[in-house]
């Protein structure tokens, strides 16, 4: 079994692949002091209670954005699995050529995403990663990273909204009825998250005519769903778009 963890600025995903298969997913908080010894734990009651025998996870492949947990995450592997993980990185094949100024200051996350979308779509794509930052990732049909755009993410944004303005209460985040609130709650469920199908769609409205053609929208992160509910710009939502590429690219990687 292959054990696939991204490592991300809000939650730690992790996937189990049997061969082709994701068997197992789960999502935990990213912890930047939090020990390896905790995370292990944490990550052997997970695997206890799907029926996953740790000593089935022979393969390890991980990005990571978070640099200070990237070494937690190594001796979690080392000392409890005796695996040394494949982190994707500079030296390690991707299957993706990077048109940006600088590849090193893309993120690896970003990367793993492209070869995925690559593998699984077909023609030119937009990935729009709706998590702690929204970003847009353009794909070329010979599966090319050509660059992107970042902006801040829902509930980064929220979050900001809610410690600026005193007098603004926090808000659960979800579809309003309609876009004119009524009242304080609503109002600002509207502004929140009808601001940011405003901001999908105008976004792949602006690249797409960059490119000149029109391409495949894939939504994935955390609120892929909620926004791809609300626009038809939005073509598949993928949640485990990440998990994939870093089985693709430990494939790649593996001889």
């Amino acid at each position: 079994m292959l054990l696939a963890v991204d490592i991300g600025n809000t939650n730690v995903t992790l996937g189990v692949f049997e061969d082709k298969k994701l068997c197992a997913t789960w999502r935990i908080a990213t912890r930047i002091n939090q020990m390896a010894d905790e995370y292990a734990s944490l990550m052997f009651n997970l695997m206890h209670y799907h029926g996953i025998d740790i000593s089935d996870i022979k393969e390890v492949a991980m990005c990571c954005v978070v640099p200070p947990l990237l070494g937690t995450f190594e001796q979690v592997f080392q000392k409890y699995f005796q695996i040394s993980p494949l982190v994707v990185g500079p030296g390690i094949r991707t299957g993706v050529r990077i048109h940006a100024d600088n590849p090193r200051e893309v993120g690896t996350d970003r990367i793993v995403n492209t070869a995925a979308a690559h593998h699984l779509y077909s023609g030119s794509i937009i990935i729009a990663d709706l998590g702690t930052a929204t970003t847009f990732d353009i794909v070329s049909k010979e599966g090319d990273y050509l660059g992107g755009s970042i902006a801040p993410g829902l509930v980064t944004s929220a979050e900001a909204l809610f410690e600026r303005a005193a007098a603004l209460p926090r808000v659960e985040l979800v579809r309003p009825k309609q876009a004119i609130g009524t009242n304080t709650i609503t109002a600002m469920q509207s502004g929140i998250v009808f601001g940011y199908v405003g901001l999908v769609e105008g976004m792949v409205a602006r690249i797409e005519q960059e490119l000149g053609e029109k391409t495949t929208v894939v939504a994935t992160g955390g609120y892929a769903e909620l926004i791809a509910s609300e626009t038809p710009v939005i073509d598949t939502v993928n949640p485990d778009l990440t998990l994939i590429g870093l089985r693709l690219i430990y494939l790649m990687n593996k001889d």
